[in-house]
C-alpha cells in the first residue's frame, strides 16, 4: 500500500514539469509591489525652474554636470537609470542615496524640494526643460 503512494507521488512529480506549467515564481524581475507616490509638482513649470535653481544651489551639478549631462556622477539626461527613472525612484535615489557615491539628502532637504528637483530632472531633454544647454 505504501509503495502505491510512493509510485503515485513520483508520477505526479514527473508529470507536472512535463506539462510546461511554471512551478514557483517566474525568474527575472517581477512587477513592482510597492505603490509609488506621485510627484505633486510633475509638469509644473514653476517647480521645474525652482528645481533647476536647487540643482545648482545644492551643487548637484558638481557631480552630474551643469545641465545633468554627467561628470563624476551619471548623466541624468539619458534614458538609462540603474535604480529606475520614475518620479518616485528618482526621489528615493536623492533621499536615500545610492552606492558608489550618491549621498543621502533626505535628512537635509525637505520633501518639497526633493520633489522639485525630481520635476527638473524629469524635464531634461524635453520641451519643458528650463534653461536648456546651448549647443
Amino acid at each position: 500500500m505504501k509503495t502505491h503512494w510512493i509510485v503515485a507521488a513520483m508520477l505526479v512529480t514527473c508529470w507536472v514539469p512535463c506539462t510546461g506549467q511554471q512551478i514557483g515564481p517566474k525568474p527575472g524581475p517581477g512587477p513592482d509591489t510597492v505603490s509609488e507616490p506621485k510627484n505633486p509638482y510633475a509638469g509644473n513649470a514653476a517647480a521645474m525652474r525652482e528645481g533647476r535653481r536647487l540643482f545648482n544651489w545644492y551643487n548637484c551639478a558638481g557631480c552630474h554636470g551643469d545641465h545633468g549631462g554627467g561628470g563624476m556622477g551619471p548623466s541624468l539626461r539619458d534614458s538609462t537609470w540603474v535604480y529606475g527613472g520614475s518620479d518616485a525612484r528618482i526621489f528615493r535615489s536623492i533621499a536615500q542615496g545610492r552606492t558608489k557615491g550618491m549621498p543621502a539628502w533626505g535628512n537635509m532637504l525637505p520633501e518639497e524640494q526633493i520633489w522639485k528637483l525630481v520635476a527638473y530632472i524629469k524635464s531634461l531633454r524635453t520641451s519643458q526643460e528650463p534653461d536648456k544647454p546651448t549647443p
